[in-house]
């Protein structure tokens, strides 16, 4: 008894070491956000002399926030959404089908996890240039292709561990297959669906890359594009940019906080079964 508890105690301490250690870099953005150019330059660790919300009022303005966050919203929203259907219909079909045709078409997706972005990124730039979809539509598409393969992965893995006999019980009663998976299984992917999202709400919140090769539009830009404004060729104006990361992050943490026990439970039946 002594030594588990010995070993939880000690398990607790790297716990909290860990926690201390990942919560630095907040810890730096939010303390040098209130501070002013010269003292950003003076002492990155210490506590501004004094605490001004000056900095978020001028990155709020300049950033033209509430636009912006109206077009991050609306790719993510959209984005997670298209995910989240097509991801969850091939899923079923993959797991229900069975057969090598569907094993193989699974491995494949699973695949394609491993293949780095910028090995595609020129070739995807310049063929959806020649369909004209450079644009939101063009982006949300990429999305779809990027954030499938996970999102079939864990979508899979729950559905093996629903039993076919509901399909076969709601097939007698009349159900067709549209019927089926969106009144029956659909509902019961609620926790892998919590966490499909949020993994790409994060992922296509924060993304950068991606937005800078397709949206080309003035007004268009998502706030991880925006922030690009704080940076010139011969200036670099960390305290706005940290204020304005601050307010960036603050609604995808707020969703993480209230989902955050959905979202542990649809990575662990997702991978578990």
């Amino acid at each position: 008894m002594k030594k588990k508890k010995q070993s939880r105690i000690i398990m607790e301490i790297l716990g909290i070491i860990l926690a201390l250690i990942w919560l630095s870099p907040f810890y730096l953005m939010i303390v040098n956000s209130f501070k002013t150019k010269r003292e950003m330059f003076e002492d990155t660790l210490k506590l501004p002399d004094v605490f001004s919300f000056e900095n978020y009022t001028v990155a709020f303005e300049r950033l033209d926030f509430i636009k912006t966050f109206f077009n991050s919203v609306l790719i993510t929203v959209l984005a997670v959404a298209v995910i989240i259907i097509f991801s969850s219909m091939a899923a079923y079909a993959l797991s229900r089908r069975g057969g090598k045709a569907s094993g193989i078409i699974f491995m494949l997706f699973v695949a394609a996890m491993l293949i780095p972005f910028q090995s595609v990124m020129i070739p995807l730039v310049s063929i959806f240039g020649k369909l004209e979809m450079l644009n939101r539509g063009g982006l949300i598409f990429m999305y779809l292709g990027f954030g499938a393969s996970l999102s079939i992965f864990l979508y899979h893995g729950t559905l093996s561990g629903i039993p076919k006999s509901l399909d076969e019980a709601a097939t007698i009663d009349g159900a067709n297959r549209f019927q089926i998976f969106w009144h029956i299984i659909f509902p019961m992917l609620k926790p892998v669906s919590v966490t499909v999202a949020i993994l790409n709400i994060i992922w296509i919140w924060n993304d950068y890359l991606l937005p800078s090769l397709v949206i080309n539009q003035q007004g268009m830009e998502t706030i991880p594009l925006k922030m690009f404004f704080f940076f010139g060729e011969y200036t670099k104006q960390w305290h706005l940019a940290l204020a304005g990361l601050t307010i960036a992050i603050i609604p995808v943490i707020i969703i993480y906080f209230f989902l955050q026990k959905q979202i542990i439970k649809g990575v662990s039946e997702g991978s578990v079964k």
